[in-house]
């Protein structure tokens, strides 16, 4: 890697509080496929398991009377797409983000999705550049979600729409929701999911759009949640 775009990373470095001896790797997790074939899906993969691990360690240390329940959804909470986008967004990722013509037009660096994956992706290059050192790379990572560390509760409802509605219609013996996609748009690098879902207990259609298939539903569900609460049903 160039001397000069080491330089521009630095400002990078010290935001997550690591200095790589490899600059190379966090080129590399800070490029997305759009580029071409060097990427930073590999490394992505990798950092999604070590991020796993490293929450619930520390979840499993915090709430020793908490059941495995209640752990697994605060982890969710902190490892999800949502949060790792906020974290990003902290360290001004969108900035650093290689990205190929298209995505850069239609807001790549912008992007929920693309932002969490680079974070997760950085995870991974840390743990290759300190010779896979866990307790290292823990020790970084730990210090990104001290202050939402501080504040997870494992008596708060860390469900999500989609589950929350699901166990709703279960406690009342109600059939399922049922998730239909009624349109997609864009492109494969810009694709906008809309999605509707249906319950027994009303006529209407609830309806939610995001960049993933997955968004879209959770969306719809707290449609569907909201309307419940309100009418009071």
């Amino acid at each position: 890697m160039a001397k000069d775009n080491a330089f521009i990373l630095q400002p990078l470095e010290l935001q997550i509080g690591y200095a790589f001896n490899n600059t190379r790797l966090l080129e590399l997790a800070l490029t997305h496929r759009s580029v071409g074939t060097d990427h930073n899906e590999r490394l992505e993969y990798l950092g999604d398991s070590i991020l796993g691990m490293i929450i619930a360690k520390r979840l499993y240390d915090m709430f020793p009377h908490s059941p495995e329940g209640d752990l697994t959804r605060m982890r969710s909470t902190l490892v999800r797409e949502p949060t790792l986008a906020e974290l990003a967004r902290e360290f001004k990722l969108g900035t650093y983000l290689k990205l190929g013509p298209g995505e850069r037009k239609t807001g790549g660096s912008r992007r929920d999705s693309l932002l969490a994956d680079a974070v997760e992706s950085i995870i991974g290059a840390m743990f290759i550049d300190t010779n896979e050192d866990f307790h290292r790379v823990k020790n970084v990572v730990l210090k990104w979600f001290e202050t939402r560390l501080k504040t997870i509760n494992p008596d708060v409802n860390q469900k999500d729409p989609k589950s929350t509605l699901q166990e709703l219609l279960q406690s009342r013996k109600i059939a399922l929701p049922k998730y239909e996609v009624e349109q997609i748009t864009g492109n494969d690098n810009d694709q906008t999911f809309y999605v509707s879902v249906q319950i027994d207990i009303v006529k209407e259609k609830f309806k939610g759009k995001g960049s993933s298939r997955r968004k879209a539903e959770q969306l719809a569900a707290q449609e569907a949640l909201n309307f419940i609460k309100k009418q009071g049903l």
